[in-house]
């Protein structure tokens, strides 16, 4: 125990460790020196380790650190949070975003709400309890890239003794239990059509009028999503369909070759995600009949399921009954659905508020500390000793 460092001290050190997670290479960093270091702290505290580099993913790592009581293979409770950060707005924050700062009753830095900070949270709620006495498996996890493809939690299986009878994943809900999440896919349709001259448009195949032919079919299906499927846990009870981003042509004069359009969608939990490439498929079957080998579709990541913790579970219930507070859905997306895959009740519960996430001077409550410390050790107790 004495090996371990204050939690402000282990807040400073996992936020002065660049870890992030970006398509865009130039802002891509490894999470090796989280890793290493979470791996110290844990392994001080008396936990056997494990590190998986991402078979999809070199240079990313994901932890486990497990004390698992003898006699027991399964059962007990799994803390998980990933180690990335999304990059920060140059010239936007106010200070080093790899600073620990305190003020106006906050701590502020990239990665103190969403969410290295949780690591912390979890290494100081486990200060004072010993190992030795617990009845049940207590599992961590650290993963890599969640804030891109979710390669990590994609790879959990790498990890086969990890059983876990419950699980929660300390994203920043203000310590309110989340029991469900829509899902998340970003695709990309091109267009390939024909350059030429302006002067004579029919010379050439307009990809940006192809474009506006499967705009056109994609915003029925838009309509589809409403009246066809309906979720009233969510604020917006239906699946949705965004267009995000549109790329085409090079100059007036010019019969555009190439448009590129990039979509968002959001299935809801329990959904097929084939079923969604379906109805596009289908509703653009007579625009790529007319422009043969001209439209593709392409995913920009690998899809993410939707997620749902049944409202009895008994993870729930602990969780309201512990914070005082009421189960709730997300609009966001998260690890959820591949930490349920292993087999246990998970639901999504942490200190700090997504509202701070992924924005300059990102920060924490000091005023919410200590009891998100206090309830995730009573969590700890009430499940494995």
């Amino acid at each position: 125990m004495a090996q371990l460092p204050s939690f402000l001290e282990m807040y400073r050190d996992l936020i002065a460790i660049p870890s992030v997670s970006c398509l865009d290479t130039s802002w891509d960093t490894s999470n090796k020196p989280v890793i290493e270091k979470l791996a110290r702290w844990f392994e001080a505290l008396g936990f056997q380790i494990d590190v998986h580099e991402l078979d999809h993913q070199a240079g990313k790592f994901n932890l486990l650190a497990h004390y698992v009581p003898d006699g027991c293979d399964s059962g007990g409770l799994l803390l998980a949070g990933h180690t990335d950060t999304v990059p920060w707005d140059e010239g936007r924050w106010t200070h080093d975003p790899f600073k620990l700062r305190e003020a106006d009753g906050r701590l502020y830095g990239l990665g103190s709400a969403d969410m290295k900070g949780f690591f912390a949270f979890v290494l100081e709620a486990l200060r004072g309890i010993d190992l030795t006495k617990l009845r049940q498996p207590l599992y961590i996890i650290a993963t890599a890239d969640e804030e891109t493809t979710m390669a990590g939690a994609r790879e959990l299986d790498a990890f086969g003794h990890l059983k876990p009878a419950y699980a929660v994943i300390g994203e920043p809900t203000n310590m309110v239990p989340v029991t469900a999440h829509k899902g998340h896919l970003t695709e990309a349709i091109r267009v390939t059509g024909k350059s030429g001259h302006s002067s004579n448009p029919a010379a050439g195949i307009n990809a940006i009028e192809v474009m506006h032919d499967v705009i056109t079919e994609l915003r029925v299906v838009q309509q589809e999503f409403r009246e066809r499927y309906h979720d009233s846990t969510f604020v917006v009870p239906y699946p949705t369909l965004n267009f995000g981003a549109i790329h085409g042509g090079d100059a007036a004069n010019r019969i555009c070759a190439c448009c590129e359009l990039h979509l968002d969608m959001r299935p809801l939990p329990g959904m097929n995600i084939s079923d969604l490439y379906g109805i596009i498929d289908q509703r653009l079957t007579e625009v790529k009949a007319k422009y043969p080998g001209a439209i593709c579709l392409e995913h920009m990541h690998e899809p993410i399921p939707g997620y749902r913790c049944e409202p009895d579970s008994k993870i729930v219930q602990l969780a309201q009954q512990l914070t005082g507070n009421q189960a709730e859905p997300a609009n966001y997306c998260t690890e959820a659905p591949f930490v349920q895959e292993l087999g246990c009740q998970t639901i999504i519960m942490g200190p700090g508020s997504i509202a701070q996430a992924h924005q300059p001077d990102e920060y924490i409550r000091i005023d919410e500390i200590a009891p998100a410390q206090n309830q995730l050790r009573e969590l700890i107790q009430r499940i494995c000793l």
